[in-house]
């Protein structure tokens, strides 16, 4: 197939050349059907190579076994552990290598990094799994101390791979190696179900028939571990005193980065090799000098450590003293003669993609494979009179030719969407004999006449002796593999971070602000009834039902600081009353503004949809499902007629430029301008060139406009706009001068708006009345943020994160010269840079003269906003182009720098910036493959409420796509401030957040309807029911107190029969059988709906019947309840009070539920 008739026994091969990269999954898996028939591993560069790899193998041989080893994602020597799902990939491949569970032969895909390292041998984890079977018995005392012993951590939640949670009859657990948890359902000592869950929403889904549960790490912690760790350490360090490793150890505990010591732990330790000692090792292209490489580094991390302990040991500052002992390095590493013994040992076979000359009995074979040179760089000025063939019509030749030899020729992609497309524009221009597969078998059975199209992620194509494949790089260019990855909602990321916690200030909405004091069951007409206990001014206090929750709402982040109100007291009613009329008067005015731009007619922008397929192609990445629907709604809007004003939030780097550039492209093609605004000349230059290289090879004229651009350019560019010759111009606020005008302005596209003034936008407003505005932030302000969720701007939301994009680590920590200096070492020795921001520019004098002596051979310049603007221009680049370590700047970079090779942050004095900056700053790091770390150090004087808040958020916020949801916490903090001006202490403090929210939405809904002659807002009610019944979620069914009060304020919140069904379907899923408690508190709720629709207040049931409260003592209509009453006189009466009276011998709960109930109903058909 793409091998010839080998002409040497494949045990005497060691090396193969002739294989482009494309072509190694393929030649590996005929090698290994065909003519090894045995097990192979195959050393890989790197991660990268590694997930592409697997992608390959799995294409063109669905029924290999693939055991993937990946390699720790942390340096040599880290502080910190791996990550724990690595980790367990990384153990259940052990597992099945040590009891040889594969019966077929395999193949092992490891990297460089991992190939190195050492592991414990193969009886370390013979036994060291746990199987579950569903029908099955469990002993779960058994499987609780399995968890505990293999690294598991039990929580009242179950989020995140290692931990583990037990209530009751069921179970749930996130097994390591896995990607989803899973819940055990018990009925006794048997299990009823298997079932995955989804993390999140805590919902389970599909039903599995058996698990296997392996260790959450290589080290395991137990007293013979312990015993081997204590004795080995001191043999190897000697006298061991304040050494918080050993003691922690000592003690039993786990410390992040204890898996740097994992051969002390161990028996022995061996090589990955040793666990299939008769496996050819295949080694592709370059890794053994990526081998070399990494045993260089291995060593120099080592010298580091050890030289820094040396140099610290003589300090009499306990503080300063580094107390890293680090493990020589072949105790973990394998060294070059352990590598060099083992190639000699094991059959090793070297791949490589060049041609070689070596006679075959020297043990070499040419596969005669190329790979195929790209057309991209063919693409030509759409203007160009030349006749020569773009990259789409050089690659239908190619086709044409390859064809005419015989090879059976086919097209990858690196998505079904992108296979789509492509085959569409190929089709455009000539290539119509074309047909879909969607597996390797598939493909080959198809026309051999015609091209087959598919789904897979090589980068680079390549020519065989029977086969061609042409990839989707190939034609289009630099393209980067974006892995699906799994959704995350941005409205989940901070809900455990909003809890109520004990002294927090809730609103009532009819009392006010209080002090929430915790959850409390009390006895109501002789049953227990879980409340909500509140204590306001004057020691008054106030119990909430957990059904009438909704009445709450939290005030925000900065309720120390507030008054209490009194209960009782008319103080809050005024108050709400005056922020009701406030809010009014905001909701019409944001209705009359945005009406005034819809009913304005908007210039409609159509689509060339082949030139504007053409552009989209050369994106190199698979859009996300978020980024194509931002996109979606923006060329939408652009067609509607009337003038867009929509906000892209995604997190940094999660592609909202390119929504922009499609919005310009767009606007472009139909003929319009676009101006382009962003806050700082270093971030407009890198538009500049983000929007030049995007938009080559067409007719467009790009600019730029900042103070980085000469008086004579600028002035020219202002004629070429007033002229129509410039059709983007990218700018600072210098656009905003009265001396730029434009021909025919269209499209206005603002970036980081959150740093422009009010006085700036009126000015964009200004530009053209009709001109479609799209903004773009990562954490918009509140003001923004509050007008785009009142429906006033139009919301788009991109929370999907980009290809192989880590989360940062942040740290809070206070400013230790020790852990400075390893931060800025450690970056520094894997080739990487460091930003290093102080909040004012006073401060950046003393920082540098500091860091100068800390790290002297670190390439250190200053940078901020004062600096003549060549200067500043010159460090910037010089830190672009990599000729300086570490940048030590004020905040000029927050909005500014795009540069993947820098990876860590390290933010002197964080407690001075606000959450919005702080998020930003850290955004600026993390854009490429490698881990990066964030470091808010603090002083030693104690900080405000506040500034604790905010670095708690920023430290819990490790997961990617909360921009928006950052921002909604924004507003807790700092409060919404008035929609219209620029007051940011907002109206917020006045009633909290969450009820100026809803105020703000019911003015806005109400002042956007047709009716809107009587400006009263529409108030809710929560009726109070009380039918002498235990009303509860019983501790036993549900001991987490957090989850119980969630469970309690989606109750209240519930509406209809269909979400109350849903959550009882819930809830048995999560916690089992519902108890009698539980019953009657979703009774309630049932009965909560039907009083709403009655419009009853209050509700009083008891063994003799029932007294009923209307809402403000009204009933419409009257004559239907009079007539009612009267036709029931004997049983039913009306109070001077306005009270109905039922008088029924209810003795039962059941029986007084059923009367309550069908006396509801009976009203509610009244009304209607």
């Amino acid at each position: 197939m793409f091998l010839n008739q080998l002409e040497i026994s494949e045990k005497k091969i060691k090396s193969i050349g002739s294989v482009p990269a494309g072509l190694e999954a393929p030649l590996l898996t005929e090698l290994l059907y065909k003519h090894f028939k045995k097990s192979i591993i195959f050393v890989v560069r790197d991660d990268t190579q590694l997930a592409s790899t697997e992608e390959s193998l799995r294409f063109f041989a669905k029924n290999i076994s693939i055991l993937k080893f990946p390699a720790w994602d942390c340096l040599p020597y880290d502080r910190i552990s791996p990550r724990t799902d690595i980790l367990g990939e990384r153990i259940a491949t052990l597992e099945k290598l040590a009891v040889k569970s594969e019966s077929k032969p395999f193949i092992l895909l490891t990297t460089t990094n991992s190939f190195i390292q050492r592991v414990p041998p193969p009886d370390e984890f013979e036994n060291k799994f746990f199987k579950i079977t569903s029908q099955g018995q469990l002993n779960t005392a058994n499987l609780h101390t399995f968890l505990l012993d293999n690294g598991y951590n039990r929580t009242g939640t179950v989020r995140e791979p290692g931990e583990f949670s037990v209530r009751g009859g069921i179970i749930d657990i996130f097994p390591a190696n896995r990607k989803s948890p899973f819940r055990i359902d018990l009925f006794g000592d048997e299990i009823d179900n298997l079932r995955e869950f989804d993390a999140l929403t805590q919902k389970s889904s599909t039903k599995f028939n058996s698990l296997t549960i392996h260790p959450v790490s290589e080290l395991i912690i137990d007293k013979n571990s312990i015993e081997r760790f204590r004795s080995r350490y001191r043999m190897l360090f000697g006298n061991i005193i304040d050494d918080p490793l050993y003691e922690a150890v000592s003690n039993g505990q786990k410390v992040p980065g204890v898996e740097h010591w994992l051969p002390l732990f161990s028996n022995q330790m061996i090589s990955l090799a040793d666990y299939i000692p008769d496996a050819p090792i295949f080694l592709q292209h370059d890794v053994e000098s990526a081998l070399s490489t990494r045993m260089e580094a291995i060593h120099d991390f080592f010298d580091s450590r050890t030289s820094w302990v040396e140099t610290t040991s003589s300090s009499e500052n306990k503080q300063e003293k580094s107390n890293y002992r680090p493990l020589p390095p072949d105790q973990l590493y394998l060294s070059a003669t352990d590598l060099q013994n083992l190639f000699q040992k094991q059959q090793t076979i070297r791949i490589s993609p060049f041609a070689d000359s070596r006679p075959v009995h020297s043990g070499h074979i040419e596969i005669q494979g190329h790979q195929i040179m790209g057309f991209s760089n063919n693409r030509e000025t759409r203007n160009n009179t030349d006749n020569k063939k773009n990259n789409f019509e050089k690659a239908i030749s190619t086709v044409e030719e390859l064809l005419k030899t015989n090879k059976r020729v086919f097209i990858s992609a690196y998505s079904n969407g992108s296979r789509s497309r492509l085959s569409a524009l190929l089709q455009d221009y000539g290539l119509k004999k074309q047909f879909f597969a969607n597996s390797w078998e598939e493909a080959i059975s198809g026309s051999t006449y015609e091209v087959g199209f598919i789904t897979l992620g090589i980068p680079f194509g390549f020519i065989c002796n029977k086969y061609a494949i042409i990839s989707e790089q190939d034609i289009l260019g630099d393209r980067l593999v974006r892995q699906a990855k799994r959704k995350r909602r941005s409205e989940e990321f901070l809900q455990d971070i909003s809890e109520l916690s004990i002294g927090d200030v809730v609103v009532h909405i009819e009392h006010g602000l209080g002090s929430y004091q915790g959850l409390e069951t009390i006895d109501v007409a002789g049953a227990p009834h879980d409340c909500i206990r509140l204590s306001y001014h004057g020691d008054g206090k106030l119990y909430v039902p957990v059904e009438n929750l909704e009445l709450l709402s939290r005030f925000g982040s900065e309720g120390s600081s507030v008054a209490l109100d009194r209960l009782g007291s008319a103080a809050w009613q005024a108050r709400k009353s005056r922020l009701k009329k406030r809010i009014q008067e905001i909701a019409k005015e944001l209705i009359k503004v945005a009406a005034a731009r819809t009913l304005r007619p908007g210039r409609k922008l159509y689509i060339d949809k082949n030139l504007y397929d053409e552009f989209s192609t050369h994106f190199p990445f698979q859009e996300t499902d978020d980024q194509l629907k931002a996109i979606s709604e923006t060329l939408k809007d652009l067609e509607v007629g009337r003038p867009m004003d929509r906000l892209i939030c995604g997190d940094v780097g999660f592609g909202k430029t390119e929504v922009a550039l499609r919005a310009a492209f767009t606007t472009v093609i139909a003929g319009g301008q676009v101006a382009v605004i962003a806050p700082t000349t270093l971030l407009v230059r890198q538009h500049f060139k983000s929007f030049k290289e995007r938009f080559k090879g067409y007719p467009i004229k790009i600019s730029q406009l900042s103070r980085l651009v000469s008086n004579k350019d600028a002035y020219q560019v202002r004629e070429e706009l007033i002229s129509g010759s410039v059709d983007i111009v990218i700018g600072t606020h210098a656009l905003l001068s009265k001396a730029t005008q434009f021909n025919d302005l269209a499209l206005l596209i603002i970036d980081e708006e959150q740093h422009f003034g009010v006085s700036h936008k009126e000015r964009l407003k200004q530009l053209k009345t009709d001109v479609h505005v799209l903004t773009l932030s990562a954490t918009p302000i509140p003001r923004t943020l509050q007008m785009a969720l009142s429906g006033v701007k139009d919301l788009s939301i991109i929370a999907t994160p980009p290809v192989d994009r880590l989360a940062v680590r942040t740290f809070v920590m206070p400013n230790d010269p020790v852990t400075l200096k390893e931060a800025i070492m450690r970056e520094r020795y894997r080739g990487g840079q460091i930003f290093y921001v102080c909040p004012r520019i006073k401060e950046l004098h003393k920082v540098y003269a500091d860091l100068k002596e800390l790290v002297p051979e670190v390439k250190i310049q200053s940078a901020h906003g004062q600096m003549p603007v060549s200067q500043l221009e010159d460090v910037m680049n010089a830190f672009y182009d990599g000729n300086i370590d570490l940048l030590l700047s004020t905040q000029i970079i927050e909005s500014g720098l795009d540069i993947p090779n820098a990876n860590t942050i390290i933010i002197h004095r964080a407690d001075m910036f606000g959450l919005a900056q702080l998020y930003q700053l850290r955004g600026r790091i993390g854009r490429s493959k490698v881990r990066a770390y964030c470091y808010l150090t603090l002083p030693n004087a104690p900080l405000s409420e506040t500034a604790k808040k905010r670095l708690e958020v920023m430290q819990s916020l490790d997961s990617l796509g909360a921009g928006f949801t950052l921002a909604n916490h924004d507003l807790d903090i700092r409060g919404a401030g008035n929609l219209l001006g620029d007051e940011q202490s907002g109206h917020v403090r006045e009633v909290g957040v969450e009820l100026y929210q809803k105020m703000l939405e019911d003015a806005v809904a109400q002042a956007d309807s047709d009716d809107n002659q009587d400006s009263q807002l529409t108030e809710d009610f929560s009726p109070t029911i009380s039918i002498s019944t235990a009303v509860l979620i019983p501790e036993s069914y549900v001991p987490d107190l957090d989850a119980r009060l969630s469970l309690y304020r989606r109750a209240s919140s519930l509406n209809n029969t269909e979400e109350i069904n849903s959550f009882i379907a819930e809830l048995e899923d999560r916690f089992g059988k519902l108890p009698d408690e539980v019953n009657s508190l979703l009774e309630i709720i049932k009965l909560k709906q039907l009083c709403k629709k009655a419009g009853i207040e209050k509700l009083d049931a008891g063994p003799k019947g029932a007294s009923v409260k209307f809402y403000k003592n009204r009933f419409e209509p009257l004559h239907r309840l009079i007539g009612f009453i009267q036709k029931n006189s004997t049983n039913i009466s009306i109070k001077q009070n306005h009270q109905l009276v039922v008088r029924q011998d209810w003795l039962s709960n059941s029986a007084r539920l059923k009367g309550t109930k069908n006396l509801i109903k009976q009203l509610v058909e009244l009304k209607n």
